[in-house]
This record gives structure tokens, C-alpha cells and sequence, in this order.
């Protein structure tokens, strides 16, 4: 099923030549529209006239977020600011945020893009979408929301917060999909189970997950608990929001909207490009973007590009999932640590609820890291008061991260339900070293 068959399933050849048209024409517009880019590509020796294929991005310099903090709030911006409908902001933490200006045709791109996304999932017009990511200056919110609309379904502009009403109107109105972060879906799925609401009394079947990382383990806890198909669902607020990439029904990578954003895999240290099938740092580049375009956008995501044509007819590139980030990587004595990779070895194991908490500190000027973890209901009730089987987890569990991180840990197991929930994106890292 396909909400745009021309450009989904559009030839390479034609592909490449609508990608060179853009990259041509958008590269002329901020030359023209914003100094930043003006006097890079001058300070390059290069002219829009030197970019008129899509083989030419590599000669094009490359846009970073700290450029967007650097230019804050409207030096990206390039079209005028009567022209600009919606103001997004960033959620980061250090430094100003990074403001985003949408004009009506990039929010029309946008929905088109969500569209896709929707309809890849298998959601029609007779759907009722439940909408739980954050509204407000996050683009989770909003920018499903409109895909929602665009596909004809019934939009339930939940947010988050309030989960127990959200629960019994997933029961009583009968809502069939859902997006929203993979953490705030388990959230949702707990409270489901304390309010005595069960899987055969809703009728949840399409589940849009993203704005974290998430791994197979977690969808398999999130399509059983909840009774759907979990998809994901791929974006950022700097390049457009939800929708730049999506799964489709056979769930082998994530399709890229790439009429609209093209996607490179680079080496973060050298900056070199990739090949396809070569895991490094994902850069898009916005091909017709108006309000903020954004030239080799440097998302410090970790992914490789997949080779070769999906078997549901589309033709677009994919994208493997997200196994990192470049930027909020731990270097621990050393050692490269992902919060990821903590996640594949708790959810592997069946006594293990699907949370957990990095606490990183500093003592005697030796880092140590601390894995703290929830035990299931049923585990604790069983084990939790006999010390013997309590060492025994800790210690299996101990071992298996070792071996995956190549580091040395403590584990700390906790009771159900203590470790911090969030209702948008989770935290799993606290880091007290002060590391300037």
C-alpha cells in the first residue's frame, strides 16, 4: 500500500536526476538567502554553478548543530520571516536551542512525508490515531498529527501526560494506532495492566515508535503487551521532524524520504564518505526545504545505508536502525560505551523489565559505571528475598555486559516500578564525573 506510488517507487535514474535538480536549486537558494552558506561555499571557492548533480553534495561543506546555536535564533533561516507559519525548537540540553522555521510548503512536505509513513503501516481512513508524543515545540506532536489528518483518520491528539485517561479512552473509543517513544508505549502498557484493562478489550494494531532508540527485544515487549505491530518511525526537528524515514510492512530497514532528504553515511573522525552497508554517522541534506535548508546535516546518528530494492516495490533507500550516537557516547576508562548496547543485554534476559539507568562517577580519579535495572513482577516475588538468587542474576547479568562492553560493572537490582519513568524521551544516563 502506497500513499505516493510516483516517488515511492520512482527508478533510480529518475531518482538520482530529481535528487541533482533539487541539490542544484537549493544549493543557489541559500547562496542567496543565508550568509552562513554564502560564505562557506565562497571561503570553498565553490558557486551554486558547481553543484548540478547529486555525485556534487560531496564538494558541499558540512552543517553541524553547533552551527544552528552558532546562528541562533534566525541566522539558518532562509526564506522571509512573512513567509514563515510554525516555529520549532529543539529539546537540547547545553546552549541555545536550535530554532527551525517551517513555511506553508515545508509543512505541506512534512505531512505528505507522514503520509507515507502512515499508510506504509497500513493505516486507513476508518483508523482512530491516538497522537502521544509531545505537542508544543517538539515536532513529534504536531508533525504526526498532520499526517494523521492528511491520511483521513481520526486524529486523538493525546500528548502525553495523563496516562490513565489515555488508557481507558485506547479501550473506549476503540483506538487502533498509536505514536508515541517506545519508553512511553511500555509506560502506557503498565498502566493499561494496573488499571485491569486487557489486551482483548482494546484494539491497538498499528504502533509508530520513535524519537529514541529501540531494539528488536523492545518491540517484541511492546507488540505483546500491547497487542499491536510496532513500526518505527524516523526524523529530527532540524532536518523536518517525524517522517524523514519509516518502516514499511516488512520491517527491513527504514525507507528515507529521499526526494525531500538525502541521506550519506560518513566516517565521524575523517568525515569521509561511506558505502552503502558501511555503519558510520548519518548526514541528510534538505533538497526542498524552505524555511531552514540545511546543507550535510551532521545528525551524529549511527546507521548505515542498505543496498538494493525492498521486495514491497519501493524503491528508496534504506536505513538500518540507529545503534548510537556519535556525540553521546561514554568513554569510560577508555572504552566506548552506548547506552544501547546496554539495552540489547537487559532486554536479553526474561527476569529483566525493560528498564534501565546508567549512573556514571568518578572515584579516586578511576570512572566506574553502575547499571541499574528493574526485575519483572513475577521475578521479584519469586527471588527478590532469597540473597542467593539475587547474587546469581547480578552476577549473570555482570558478566554479559562485561563481555559486551568490554568493561567492568555494577549491577544493581531493583525493585518493579522505582527506576524513574519518563512520559516522553527516556533518560538513561547520569554522569557525574563533571567532564568539562
Amino acid at each position: 500500500m502506497y500513499w505516493n506510488p510516483n516517488k515511492e517507487c520512482m527508478s533510480r535514474d529518475e531518482m538520482s536526476a530529481l535528487q541533482g535538480k533539487r541539490l542544484h536549486k537549493i544549493v543557489k537558494y541559500v547562496y542567496h538567502n543565508v550568509p552562513f552558506y554564502r560564505n562557506k561555499l565562497q571561503e570553498m571557492d565553490l558557486t551554486p554553478d558547481d553543484i548540478l548533480t547529486i555525485e556534487d553534495i560531496v564538494k558541499l561543506p558540512f552543517t553541524t548543530k553547533q552551527d544552528l546555536r552558532d546562528n541562533y535564533p534566525f541566522g539558518l533561516q532562509a526564506a522571509p520571516q512573512s513567509e514563515i507559519i510554525r516555529i520549532h525548537a529543539s529539546s537540547g540540553t547545553t546552549g541555545n536551542p536550535t530554532i527551525v522555521g517551517y513555511t506553508r510548503k515545508d509543512i505541506g512536505v512534512w505531512s505528505e512525508c507522514m503520509a507515507r509513513a502512515l499508510t506504509a503501516y497500513g493505516v486507513v481512513r476508518d483508523d482512530i490515531f491516538s497522537v502521544s508524543y509531545g505537542y508544543g515545540l517538539f515536532t513529534g506532536g504536531l508533525g504526526a498529527h498532520n499526517g494523521v489528518e492528511m491520511v483521513g483518520a481520526a486524529v486523538v491528539p493525546a500528548s502525553t501526560g495523563n496516562t490513565e485517561k489515555h488508557a481507558k479512552l485506547i479501550r473506549d473509543l476503540g483506538i487502533s494506532g498509536i505514536a508515541c517513544t517506545p519508553s512511553y508505549a511500555l509506560y502506557l502498557a503498565e498502566t493499561m495492566e494496573q488499571l485491569g484493562i486487557t489486551r482483548d478489550q482494546i484494539r491497538l494494531r498499528v504502533g509508530a515508535f520513535g524519537a529514541e532508540p529501540w531494539t528488536a527485544n523492545m518491540r517484541r515487549e511492546i507488540e505483546e503487551r500491547l497487542g499491536l505491530k510496532g513500526y518505527n518511525l524516523y526524523g529530527l526537528s532540524e532536518i523536518m521532524g517525524p517522517s524523514v524515514s519509516y518502516e514499511c510492512q516488512l520491517q527491513n530497514g527504514s525507507h528515507v524520504n529521499e526526494d525531500h532528504f538525502f541521506p550519506e553515511i560518513i566516517d565521524p573522525v575523517t568525515l569521509a564518505p561511506l558505502p552503502a552497508g558501511q555503519s558510520g554517522e548519518l548526514v541528510f541534506t534538505t533538497l526542498t526545504k524552505e524555511g531552514m535548508p540545511l546543507l550535510r546535516y551532521r545528525t551524529r546518528d549511527l546507521c548505515s545505508l542498505m543496498p538494493g530494492v525492498c521486495d514491497c516495490g519501493r524503491t528508496s533507500v534504506r536505513m538500518t536502525p540507529i545503534t548510537g550516537r556519535s556525540d553521546d557516547m561514554l568513554i569510560i576508562r577508555g572504552i566506548n560505551v552506548f547506552p544501547s548496547q546496554v539495552e540489547s543485554v537487559v532486554l536479553d534476559m526474561k527476569e529483566i523489565a525493560p528498564r534501565y539507568l546508567l549512573v556514571v562517577d568518578r572515584v579516586n580519579n578511576l570512572d566506574t559505571l553502575q547499571v541499574q535495572v528493574e526485575l519483572r513482577q513475577e521475578y521479584f516475588t519469586a527471588t527478590f528475598d532469597t540473597p542467593a538468587a539475587i547474587d546469581e542474576l547480578s552476577r549473570r547479568l555482570a558478566l554479559k555486559l562485561r563481555s559486551v562492553l568490554n568493561i567492568g560493572v555494577k549491577v544493581v537490582l531493583k525493585a518493579p516500578n522505582t527506576i524513574e519513568r519518563s512520559q516522553g524521551k527516556s533518560a538513561h544516563v547520569i554522569d557525574n564525573r563533571n567532564i568539562q
